[in-house]
């Protein structure tokens, strides 16, 4: 990381406290895990910061170790988004490793399983097994294969690797208990046969190792000394330590546990997120909807804000949900004084200043972030014909209506009172054009005194216009649809997205992709960096100016 932050207090931390006062470790070794089979969302962001922080903390290391054990759902694609996302969030790994770097030694941890009589070869398939796994409530059945001779399940395990045999023809398990409690360790399989190409050992294995097997071993190898996971994991626990124990490993990390990420209005399964990308429903994993550190980063949100958002939900061990309103709380404590503050208009009505003079263009100061004096301020144009936006004029206005109306005066911001003289309307009755005049003397910053609106509303000057593409973003999916047990794709809230075409200041022609800004009234944006093109920017609304969440709360 770039600048070192102690993690906030949390019981696993307390542990790591605990271990090194104990000396049970000298040094601290953590990793994130991830399978490369998707794209990374929020979820992880959680745990990239719990593992990486925690280390840095502590002056330990922390690797990123991609868990490819399943060739047919991984791609080289998500290998390399995952490592520019946990860049992308601030963090380094000490080394880069793969489960596939441990092939070999797996390979050679199983045949010493089936010399101690702890692993046989079977014949049953998916079905079979999962038939004789038994219930929570009754014991599993034993496979005829389960007394097969050390010898046999030897033959039969190398000549699984030589690709005698089909997909699903033989399976290799751990025997354990067929009576236990625990599922887990009703002799799960830890080697099937898949002949698919690996995205990095090509065809030279046929047979792979179950995630369960591969990943405390792989822990083991690399000197891990806390496994930090989800509660997902908990009744796996006890398998964790059965595979560290039996394959007899030099090192023997332990796994914690915590609760997972639950966000509000988001959805968080890889294989739902997948589907919305397979069935065209999102433009890909970074749409700015989807909840994937590439959609969040398209979107606009920035590193510290989700690095602040998860040392803020903490760590711990009962599940919650967190409103989603608070990540938006933190993008918007991190922008308030970065964010140039901007004028846009986003459903466009266009003024004709009928008493300002034809072809004059003056210039006007305007502050750049009236928080950030440092930021500065620009000089926009102001002439006769200027754009406002579409709802700042009412016909027929109800009580309390300050904006612009048939005979109501203004303030444009940082430039002059106009008043509404004329609507001019179409022919099917849609006011297309307003007529205004305005006051020389209310020029903005000359303090003048002379009297008061009640109303201020914010416009971009005609002639220097840029035209613009505004993306207004809504959730996905509502948590009240899943709750009506719904099929999933039947939930898409068909209001998740809405495109405007408008203006903004001529200082935006040149904008750049994930520049970002605070547009008057309407929230902060960021450009997007894959749909801008040059001299015609496009917008991604990151989040609304105001919310109601208290952070305090």
């Amino acid at each position: 990381m770039e600048n070192k932050t102690s993690a906030s207090s949390n019981f696993i931390k307390n542990i790591v406290i605990e271990d090194l006062k104990a000396g049970k470790v000298n040094e601290i070794v953590t990793r994130f895990p991830p399978e490369p089979n998707g794209y990374l969302h929020i979820g992880h962001a959680k745990s990239i910061c719990l593992n990486f922080e925690l280390a840095d903390e502590f002056n330990g290391r922390t690797n990123l170790r991609f868990d490819d054990t399943n060739p047919v759902k991984e791609d080289t694609e998500y290998v390399e988004s995952i490592q520019e996302d946990v860049r992308w969030l601030g963090f380094e790994w000490d080394e880069l490793r793969f489960a596939s770097d441990y092939f070999e030694e797996l390979y050679e941890r199983a045949v010493l399983l089936i010399k101690k009589g702890k692993a046989y070869v079977d014949d049953l398939n998916a079905d079979q097994i999962r038939e004789t796994r038994g219930t929570l409530t009754e014991p599993g059945r034993e496979s005829p294969c389960r007394g097969r001779s050390v010898e046999e399940n030897l033959d039969l395990f190398a000549r699984m690797r030589a690709g005698e045999f089909k997909d699903g023809e033989k399976v290799v398990r751990a025997k354990i208990d067929m009576a236990s409690p625990n599922i887990n360790l009703r002799d799960p399989v830890i080697y099937r046969i898949s002949h698919a190409h690996h995205h990095r050992t090509g065809d030279a294995w046929c047979i792979y190792p179950m995630y369960a097997y591969a990943h405390p071993l792989s822990d083991a190898i690399e000197g891990v000394t806390h496994s930090i996971c989800t509660l997902e994991f908990e009744d796996q626990r006890p398998l964790y330590d059965w595979v560290v124990a039996e394959c007899e490993m030099e090192a023997t990390p332990h796994q914690y546990e915590f609760a997972r990420l639950n966000l509000t209005n988001t959805v968080m399964s890889k294989r739902k997120l997948k589907l919305l990308v397979d069935e065209g429903v999102v433009d890909g994993w970074d749409d700015p909807r989807m909840p994937t550190i590439s959609g969040l980063r398209r979107k606009g949100f920035t590193p510290e804000a989700i690095r602040a958002f998860c040392r803020e939900i903490g760590v711990a061990r009962a599940y919650s949900t967190v409103d989603e309103r608070m990540l938006e709380h933190f993008i918007r404590e991190d922008l308030k004084l970065k964010a140039l503050r901007t004028m846009s208009v986003l459903q466009p009505l266009k003024v004709v200043i009928t008493n300002y003079p034809e072809g004059q263009v003056e210039y006007l100061d305007a502050e750049n972030n009236p928080e950030n004096p440092d930021m500065g301020t620009r000089r926009i144009p102001f002439s006769r014909e200027i754009y406002i936006e579409q709802d700042d004029f009412m016909e027929n206005p109800p009580a309390k209506y300050f904006r612009l109306f048939p005979g109501n005066e203004v303030r444009l911001k940082n430039a002059y009172f106009i008043k509404c003289e004329e609507a001019v309307k179409d022919e099917a009755g849609h006011v297309i054009e307003l007529r205004c005049t305005y006051d020389p003397e209310t020029r903005s910053g000359t303090g003048f005194t002379g009297r008061k609106v009640k109303g201020t509303i914010h416009w971009v000057e005609a002639s220097q216009a840029v035209p613009a593409e505004f993306r207004l973003y809504e959730p996905l999916i509502t948590d009240e649809a899943e709750e009506e047990g719904k099929a999933f794709l039947e939930c898409i809230n068909p209001n998740s997205l809405e495109v405007l075409q408008g203006f903004v200041e001529p200082n935006m022609k040149d904008a750049a992709g994930h520049d970002k800004f605070q547009f008057f009234r309407h929230g902060y944006f960021n450009v997007d960096p894959k749909l801008s093109a040059a001299g015609r920017p496009v917008f991604n609304r990151i989040v609304s100016l105001k919310s109601s969440f208290d952070a305090k709360g």
